[in-house]
C-alpha cells in the first residue's frame, strides 16, 4: 500500500484549499483498486487493492468486502469525513439502462461499503471499466472509441463519457476474436496439426506440451536440439542461419511482444509462400507413435481445465513470432484482423481517437505494432492506457462539480 496521508495525514488537513478528496475504483475481473486523490487536482495521495470486482460474477457481500477492504487501505480513518466524491468502473456494469443487473450491483455493495467504512460522500457514481479506462486518457476524452484486449475483446462507442454502442464482448465461446484465449487456442490448434500431418512445423508444438506438462518423450524435439537451442545451425527456429530483424538491433521486450520491424511487414500473399519456406523451423525426427502420444496427452491436458485458461499460453505464441515461427506470426497477423473488425462495425472515423487498454496493446503487448500498422493506413492511432483508476479519480472529480479536470499526478 502507498499512502501520503498515511504517513503525513496533518500536511493536507493543513491547507484549506486542499481539504476535499476524492476516491476512484477500478473494479475488475481479477482484482479491485482504490485510489485516494485531491479534489482539487487529482493528486494521488493513497492506493489500495484487494479481491474481484465484477459486479456481474461477484456476489454483492462479497464485493462489498472487497470493496470496503480496497477504499479503507487507500483512504486513512481520520481522512473519510473530506471525502466528497466516489466513482467506481466496474466490469460487467453499464449505464446503458437503469436496471442493468451489473449497475445494481455495483452500486449497492459501493454504497453498503462506503456506510461500513463512514465515508458520506456528496456523489457516488457507477460506470463500466471500460468508460472508466477511457476517461483514463490524456485530457480525459468524453468522446471517442473504446478498445479492450485481454482475454477477451470489446470495444465501445462512448459518447459524453457513456457508452453508445458496444460491439464484441461475447465470451470465449461465442467471439472474443483476437484476445488471449483465441491466441492461445489457436496456438492448440497448430501443435495438434502439425502433429498429425494437417499442419506444418511449428515451435508452438513443443512450447505448448511443455506447458501443458507432456512427457518429454512425445515432444517433437526430444530427440534432438530444441528449437531455440543456440548451438543449431540456424539459432531460434532459424534452420538457415539468417538474422531476423529482432535480432538486428530492435529486440521485442521482455513480455514477449513483436518487435516493430517484425510487424511493420505484412508479406503479400506471393511473399507469404517464401515467407513460410524461410521462418518454418526445421521438420524434427518426430515419428508416428510420438505424434500418436503426443496428442493422447495433449487433449486430456487441455481438457481438464477449463476452457478460460487456454489464454494463458497467448504468451508462448508472441515469443514463437519475436523468434519468427511463421505460424505464431500467422496467428497474431489474424489477430491484428480481428481486433479491426469491432472498429470497422463502430464506423471508426479518420482522426479519432481511440483509447486502448489490455495486456495484448500496451507497451509490450504483442499485437501493439501490428495493429496500429493497420489503424495506420486508416488515418486513426492507439491511445494506451493501464487501467481505469486515473478516468475513476476523473469521474469522480467531474461529479462534484469541477469542470473537465486536468491529468491527475502519479
Amino acid at each position: 500500500m502507498n499512502n501520503d496521508l498515511n504517513q503525513d495525514s496533518g500536511r493536507v488537513r493543513d491547507r484549506p484549499r486542499n481539504r476535499d478528496l476524492v476516491v476512484g475504483l477500478d473494479a475488475g475481473g481479477t482484482r479491485t483498486r482504490a485510489v485516494l486523490a485531491s479534489a482539487v487536482d487529482g493528486r494521488v495521495l493513497g492506493q489500495g487493492s484487494a479481491g474481484p470486482g465484477n459486479a456481474l460474477t461477484v456476489p454483492v457481500p462479497l464485493l462489498t468486502d472487497h470493496l470496503a477492504e480496497a477504499i479503507a487501505q487507500a483512504v486513512p480513518e481520520p481522512d473519510r469525513a473530506r471525502v466528497v466524491a466516489v466513482a467506481g468502473g466496474f466490469a460487467g456494469a453499464a449505464e446503458t439502462a437503469p436496471d442493468e443487473p451489473g449497475r445494481l450491483n455495483a452500486l449497492a455493495a459501493l454504497t453498503a461499503a462506503l456506510r461500513r467504512l463512514g465515508i458520506e460522500a456528496d456523489s457516488v457514481g457507477v460506470s463500466s471499466d471500460i468508460e472508466a479506462a477511457f476517461a483514463s486518457a490524456r485530457g480525459t476524452p468524453a468522446d471517442g472509441l473504446a478498445l479492450v484486449a485481454g482475454t477477451g475483446v470489446v470495444a465501445m462507442r462512448i459518447r459524453d463519457r457513456r457508452c453508445e454502442v458496444t460491439v464484441g464482448g461475447d465470451g470465449w465461446l461465442l467471439g472474443d476474436d483476437g484476445g488471449g484465449f483465441w491466441i492461445g487456442r489457436s496456438a492448440v490448434r497448430a501443435a495438434l496439426r502439425m502433429a498429425d500431418g494437417r499442419g506444418g512445423p511449428t515451435t508452438l508444438a513443443d512450447a505448448v506440451g511443455r506447458a501443458l506438462g507432456l512427457p518429454a518423450e512425445a515432444l517433437p524435439y526430444a530427440e534432438g536440439r530444441r528449437p531455440g537451442d543456440t548451438n543449431s545451425p540456424g539459432g531460434p527456429g532459424r534452420p538457415d542461419g539468417e538474422v531476423g530483424p529482432d535480432s538486428a538491433g530492435h529486440p521485442a521486450s521482455a513480455g514477449g511482444s513483436v518487435g516493430a520491424d517484425a510487424s511493420a511487414t505484412t508479406p503479400t500473399p506471393a511473399r507469404e509462400r517464401t515467407f513460410a519456406r524461410e521462418r518454418h523451423p526445421a521438420e524434427p525426427e518426430w515419428s508416428r507413435e510420438r505424434r500418436a502420444a503426443y496428442r493422447m496427452h495433449l487433449l486430456p491436458a487441455v481438457m481438464a481445465e477449463p476452457p478460460i485458461h487456454l489464454a494463458r499460453l497467448a504468451p508462448l505464441v508472441a515469443e514463437a513470432a519475436r523468434h519468427e515461427d511463421a505460424v505464431a506470426r500467422a496467428i497474431l497477423d489474424e489477430a491484428a484482423d480481428h481486433l479491426l473488425e469491432p472498429l470497422r462495425a463502430l464506423e471508426s472515423r479518420q482522426g479519432e481517437r481511440i483509447v486502448a487498454t489490455g495486456g495484448l496493446l500496451g507497451p509490450e503487448g504483442p499485437l501493439t505494432a501490428l495493429l496500429s500498422e493497420r489503424l495506420k493506413g486508416l488515418g486513426l492511432t492507439l491511445d494506451w492506457v493501464a487501467d481505469g483508476c486515473r478516468g475513476a479519480v476523473a469521474l469522480a472529480r467531474l461529479g462534484h462539480g469541477r469542470s473537465t479536470p486536468s491529468t491527475p499526478a502519479t
